[in-house]
């Protein structure tokens, strides 16, 4: 059976995520704003679960409807056949956002979907499914735009940044997901050195690795929501995850080194690194940025979140470290590639590079930018 599916990406990475669907192969994929729609069958949304490194959710659409009223939502939103995603003795959670319509209090339009769904199991089944807001088994989205609701099933069950092998946290770290796009709007050839500087928890060295050594992102989490789903077939499930598993190989010469001037936060990486499968591929040592000097004739790619918002630990002037970790680069690495987020365009100035190319992008709440180009 044909579904319509939209795989959602954090802002920035949707010509990216464009690029992952039609690399997986997935049919008739249209590039939107904040992700991709694609069309096929259940197990290209489990394909998709497992492989897209830059998808946070892949969302399955039910049905679309006019919703003037609380009525209309409701009747709408009653009218879906939800067992084929969900039963009585499972739980859900209803989340809604709109823009432009006269339902515009997202609280009421969750609350009313919940009822309709609720009713719609009691008066079939003489039972209804619990809420929980904490780990349903099924998160179901409402988006309303100009009074046209439309209801999708979260194939995923959870954000996809959350991959499974990260145990450290540190500081405000960067999102898998937006890690991995970084990684592939570097340019990366996968082969050369992949260096981070400011490695923080190694968000950044783990998903170059995963991406370096065609690792599926999915393979480390336990479940998927469409495991719950009626009609699963789980023994297609266990062969796709078993061909991912076998096509996994991290290149044995592969260099992947990061640094950190905060030894916690070093120790953390290696627990992360070691998490993912990657014990004694990643070297990770305690270290000032400022004192950056990469291996002559390495010529590989400068990678890293630069420090700015919540990853200050004071209220330092991050200036000087701007303008030393700037001038390391240019005399220490030059003929290296660089993919640099920045969240400060006065901070970016200081470090006297010139990006090919600059890529707008979202990094949780805060707008940051991602500086490319050669040194």
């Amino acid at each position: 059976m044909e579904h319509e599916f939209f795989a959602a990406c954090a802002p920035g990475l949707e010509a990216v995520l464009h690029g992952e669907a039609q690399a997986l192969r997935l049919s008739r994929v249209e590039r939107q704003v904040g992700g991709v729609r694609f069309v096929g069958a259940m197990a290209d949304a489990e394909r998709a679960n497992l492989w897209l490194r830059t998808a946070v959710r892949v969302l399955l659409k039910l049905a679309r409807f006019e919703a003037r009223d609380a009525d209309a939502l409701y009747a709408g939103a009653a009218a879906v056949d939800w067992e084929p995603y969900l039963s009585a003795d499972r739980t859900f959670v209803v989340v809604a956002r709109s823009k432009e319509s006269r339902l515009d209090h997202t609280l009421f339009v969750e609350q009313r979907v919940k009822d309709a769904v609720a009713d719609a199991f009691r008066a079939r089944r003489g039972a209804r499914p619990s809420v929980s807001k904490e780990s349903p088994d099924l998160s179901i989205h409402v988006h309303l735009f100009r009074d046209r609701a439309t209801l999708l099933a979260d194939t995923s069950g959870g954000s996809l940044h959350k991959r499974g092998w990260r145990r450290f946290q540190g500081r405000a770290p960067l999102a898998e997901t937006l890690a991995a796009g970084i990684v592939l709007l570097s340019e990366w050839d996968r082969r050369s050195p992949f260096l981070d500087p400011f490695c923080g928890s190694g968000t950044l060295l783990v998903e170059a690795a995963l991406v370096a050594g065609g690792v599926a992102p999915g393979l480390f989490r336990e479940r998927f929501a469409f495991e719950g789903f009626a009609g699963h077939d789980a023994a297609r499930w266990g062969r796709m995850r078993e061909e991912a598993r076998l096509a996994a190989a991290i290149p044995p010469r592969l260099v992947l080194r990061g640094w950190d001037s905060d030894p916690s936060a070093v120790a953390g990486a290696l627990e992360n690194a070691l998490s993912a499968g990657l014990e004694g591929k990643v070297a990770i040592e305690a270290a000032d940025a400022r004192d950056f000097s990469p291996r002559r004739g390495w010529n590989g790619l400068v990678a890293s979140n630069l420090p700015y918002g919540e990853r200050v630990l004071d209220e330092r002037d991050l200036g000087p470290l701007f303008d030393a970790f700037g001038a390391a680069l240019r005399e220490r690495a030059a003929g290296f590639r660089y993919a640099l987020l920045s969240g400060d365009r006065a901070l970016e100035v200081r470090l006297g590079l010139a990006p090919a190319r600059v890529v707008p992008m979202r990094n949780g709440a805060l707008d940051c930018r991602l500086l490319a180009g050669q040194i």
